[in-house]
């Protein structure tokens, strides 16, 4: 019996570009199904091979008319690599498309000095060629090189009709500005979810999400690191103001290893609606699970601790399992009690992920899933 084209097309889509090649030179029938819009749709790419992934990127050259969402996997350690993710921005760019979204994720070594510039200079390229003008969403989170006003300002005034901009990529240096985000806010206005560094973060930026005209906003994603010691405290007026004219609003907040503990209790505020935590202090956190107890309860799905074991610590852990009912995830990086463990079994209905252990494991530390 023949399988018809849109079901070949359905099952051709959860393949690799290169076995899509591969599939196209079985037949014609198996040709003709891989070229269908619904192949390509949404289409990851992995440059990790350097000249043997050759294939791929005359597939994505090919194709690229037909890609609405595009994700790029680079090994940033081996320059052939990223010559390849440079060539199919670059073919992107040379030829308008219909593109919806754009994430780039490097993995590998970092190349040292400015021998990764490259990767930056081809996004350059792509949005100074206005080859998208109806993108919607863009993931630069693992784009792991320094962004600046000047790319930024590229990407949100070549991208009017943005959604989604995530530039909270953890680089040392975070080299973009208040008004620059300011901006963003301004050229884009149904940019409804957004990842920033902390520090960018400014009374005035969230100013922007007050005006009356503004859609929803429904994320806001925020990394805060060292330099944010440096930075003045948010007014809790201008957040609840930003919590009332967006109800639906959820804030993710990450703090790294370099975050001075005093500042945590700035950063972390009664008025802002926070659904994530991620402590990645390595410090004594019992006072500060005590804080997202009391003041998140009704907005808490997800907290990561890496922190140090103590009988205080477990106590604080089963109070916020028994306040924050809605959570979903929880990661402690450090051994609990069993007594801590079922808590939030008991008193967490929905939780469906979970890394507690009673004892220490070799790293990494695998979450249980429940079904």
């Amino acid at each position: 019996m023949e399988i018809p084209e849109e079901v070949l097309a359905m099952i051709f889509s959860y393949l690799s570009v290169r076995d899509r090649h591969s599939a196209s030179r079985v037949c014609r029938c198996w040709a003709d199904a891989v070229a269908s819009p619904l192949v390509w749709y949404h289409t990851s790419v992995s440059c990790a091979l350097g000249e043997e992934d050759e294939w791929s990127v005359q597939a994505c050259s090919q194709f690229q008319q037909n890609m609405k969402y595009l994700k790029i996997l680079c090994d940033q350690s081996v320059e052939a690599n990223r010559k390849n993710v440079a060539e199919i921005l670059h073919n992107v760019a040379a030829s308008v498309t219909g593109l919806l979204g754009l994430t780039i994720v490097c993995t590998g070594e970092n190349p040292y000095f400015y021998s990764g510039q490259d990767l930056l200079q081809s996004v350059n390229s792509l949005f100074t060629a206005n080859a998208c003008p109806h993108l919607r969403h863009v993931d630069f989170r693992k784009l792991t090189f320094t962004l600046d006003d000047g790319i930024i300002h590229l990407v949100t005034s070549k991208s009017p009709c943005l959604e989604s901009l995530f530039i909270n990529n953890k680089t040392l240096v975070c080299k973009v500005t208040s008004e620059v985000v300011k901006e963003a806010l301004r050229n884009c206005p149904k940019l409804s979810t957004l990842g920033l560094f902390y520090t960018t973060l400014t009374e005035n930026v969230l100013a922007e999400l007050l005006h009356v005209e503004r859609p929803p906003v429904k994320l806001l994603q925020l990394h805060c690191e060292r330099m944010d010691k440096y930075k003045p405290t948010i007014p809790a007026e201008t957040w609840e103001a930003v919590a009332r004219r967006h109800p639906a609003l959820s804030v993710d907040i990450e703090l790294d290893h370099t975050v001075p503990a005093k500042k945590i209790s700035q950063i972390l505020q009664s008025a802002i609606p926070v659904s994530s935590v991620e402590l990645n202090t390595f410090t004594f956190m019992v006072e500060q699970v005590n804080f997202i107890s009391q003041n998140y309860q009704g907005t808490l799905k997800r907290l990561v601790l890496q922190t140090t074991s103590s009988d205080e610590l477990n106590r604080a852990l089963r109070r916020l399992a028994s306040c924050c009912r809605s959570l979903e995830e929880i990661h402690c990086y450090c051994v609990v009690s069993a007594d801590t463990v079922r808590t939030f079994l008991l008193c967490c209905p929905i939780l469906r992920r979970y890394t507690l252990k009673t004892t220490k494991e070799p790293h990494p530390w695998l979450p249980e899933i429940l079904q």
